[in-house]
C-alpha cells in the first residue's frame, strides 16, 4: 500500500515519524510544504490523484486560529476600507505575478472551451469574452458596466470589437494602470475606461444598458449580497441586462445523509478554508447555485437562464498551472520559494477541485422583473447563445464612431 513517503520528502523528522503510519491532515500537509519542512519531488498530479491514501480532511488548531483571528472578523464587517485593504493586498502584488498564469489575456476568470483538446488558454478567454457579450445582446454604443474588472480586458474587449461604451471598476491600483494601458493599445480610449474606486462608490445617477460581473461577487460578502444586487438594479436601465459569473461550492445536501441538515464534505471545508486564507481573502459569498439566485431575485432580478460552466474552470486552471511551472525561474527570482510553492499547490489542488465538482462555476444572465420588460428578445434577437455547444464567432473590431 502506497504510504507518504511515497510522494514526500521530509526535512522535519519529527513530522515524519508523527505520520509514519497514520493520515496526516492536508492543511498539516500543505503548511508543511509551504514552509520546506516537506518537498513534493514528484509529478504534482500524481501526489494529488493518490493524496486520499495518506491525507484526511480534518480541522487543525491553526484553521481555529485563523477563523478567529481573520475569517470570523473579515464575513462579519466586510467594510469599504477592509474590503479594499484586502483586495489590494492580493490584486497590486504585481501584474507579473499574476501574468506568470494568466498569460496575455490577464483574466483571472474561468474561460470557456469549444474545444477542450484544442484550445490554446487564449482561445478560450476570446469563446468566453464573446459568449458574455452575445449573452448580453452588446450592441454598438450601449453603455456597458464592468463590476470588478480586473485587468480591463473584457471591457476593452467590449469596446474594440462590440462598439459598446464601456466602464470597468476595480478597487485594485495596479489593474487599473494596467487596464487603461490595454484600453489605450486597443484604440479605444475614446468609448474605454478603468475607474479605480469600490463597487459601492459607483456614481448612483448612473445608469447603463448592460452589466457584466466575473467573479467579483464572491467579495462583497454574504451580509451584503442583496445589497449589492439592489445596486446593479438601479444602475440597470429597465430594457437592460445583467451576466454575472462567479465561483462557489457545491450543494451541500448529502444522498442518503442520516439528517437531513445540511453536511460539507470534508474536502470541500478544507479547500475553501485554504482558498480563504491563502488565495481570496474574505471572498464568503463563494455560494452554491440556490442562495445566490435567491439573492438576485430578492434584488428585484429575474433569471433568464443559467449555464454551469464548472468543467471549463478545471480545464482554464490546468493551463494556468503549465504557464506557472513555465515561468517558475522568474517567480523564484522576483517572489520567492513560498510564494511559487502555494501557487503551485493552488493551482494543480483547484483543477481537480473543479474537475471532481467540489467548487462550481455558473453565468447567469438576468433583467428587472417588471411587467413591461421584453422577454421575447430572447427569441426575436438571434445573436444570443444559450447552452453549450456552439460556435462562438470572434466579431471583427468595430469602429463605433462610424456607427
Amino acid at each position: 500500500m502506497a504510504s507518504i513517503n511515497d510522494y514526500v520528502v521530509f526535512h522535519d523528522k519529527q513530522l515524519e515519524k508523527k505520520y509514519a503510519s497514520r493520515q496526516i491532515p492536508m492543511a498539516t500537509l500543505y503548511e508543511a510544504y509551504f514552509d520546506g519542512a516537506l518537498d513534493i519531488p514528484g509529478d504534482i498530479w500524481e501526489f494529488l490523484a493518490n493524496r486520499n491514501l495518506f491525507v484526511k480532511y480534518t480541522l487543525t488548531p491553526e484553521h481555529f486560529k485563523w477563523a478567529v483571528t481573520n475569517f470570523i472578523p473579515e464575513v462579519a464587517i466586510h467594510s469599504q476600507e477592509q474590503d479594499e485593504r484586502i483586495v489590494r493586498d492580493h490584486y497590486d502584488r504585481g501584474n507579473d505575478f499574476f501574468g506568470a498564469f494568466l498569460g496575455d489575456r490577464m483574466v483571472y476568470t474561468s474561460a470557456f472551451y469549444e474545444d477542450p483538446e484544442k484550445d490554446t488558454l487564449e482561445q478560450a478567454q476570446d469563446n468566453k469574452l464573446n459568449l458574455a457579450c452575445q449573452k448580453l445582446q452588446l450592441k454598438p454604443g450601449e453603455r456597458i458596466l464592468d463590476i470588478g474588472c480586473g485587468w480591463g480586458t473584457f471591457t476593452a474587449h467590449a469596446a474594440k470589437y462590440y462598439g459598446a461604451d464601456a466602464t470597468g471598476v476595480t478597487i485594485a491600483e495596479e489593474q487599473t494602470k494596467f487596464g487603461m494601458n490595454r484600453i489605450k493599445e486597443w484604440g479605444v480610449s475614446d468609448r474605454a475606461r478603468i475607474r479605480c474606486h469600490d463597487y459601492r462608490d459607483i456614481p448612483k445617477d448612473m445608469k447603463f444598458d448592460k452589466i457584466a460581473s466575473f467573479e467579483m461577487v464572491e467579495h462583497v460578502g454574504v451580509k451584503n449580497l442583496v445589497a449589492f444586487y439592489e445596486q446593479c438594479y438601479d444602475l440597470l436601465e429597465d430594457d437592460g441586462i445583467m451576466l454575472l459569473q462567479w465561483t462557489g461550492i457545491r450543494n451541500l445536501y448529502m444522498p442518503n445523509s442520516p439528517t437531513s441538515a445540511a453536511t460539507l464534505r470534508p474536502e470541500d471545508l478544507i479547500w475553501g478554508l485554504f482558498m480563504n486564507k491563502y488565495i481570496f481573502p474574505g471572498a464568503d459569498a463563494s455560494l452554491c447555485l440556490s442562495p445566490m439566485l435567491k439573492a438576485m431575485e430578492k434584488g428585484g432580478f429575474e433569471i433568464q437562464t443559467v449555464e454551469n460552466v464548472s468543467i471549463h474552470y478545471g480545464w482554464t486552471i490546468r493551463h494556468w498551472h503549465q504557464n506557472w511551472l513555465a515561468n517558475k525561474d522568474q517567480m523564484l527570482d522576483a517572489y520567492g520559494e513560498r510564494w511559487f510553492r502555494i501557487w503551485h499547490f493552488f493551482l494543480a489542488w483547484s483543477a481537480i477541485i473543479a474537475e471532481q465538482g467540489n467548487a462550481a462555476c455558473f453565468q447567469v444572465v438576468m433583467n428587472k422583473n417588471l411587467d413591461h420588460f421584453r422577454r421575447d428578445r430572447w427569441v426575436v434577437d438571434k445573436t444570443v447563445t444559450v447552452g453549450t455547444g456552439r460556435a462562438l464567432d470572434f466579431p471583427e473590431a468595430i469602429d463605433a464612431a462610424a456607427e
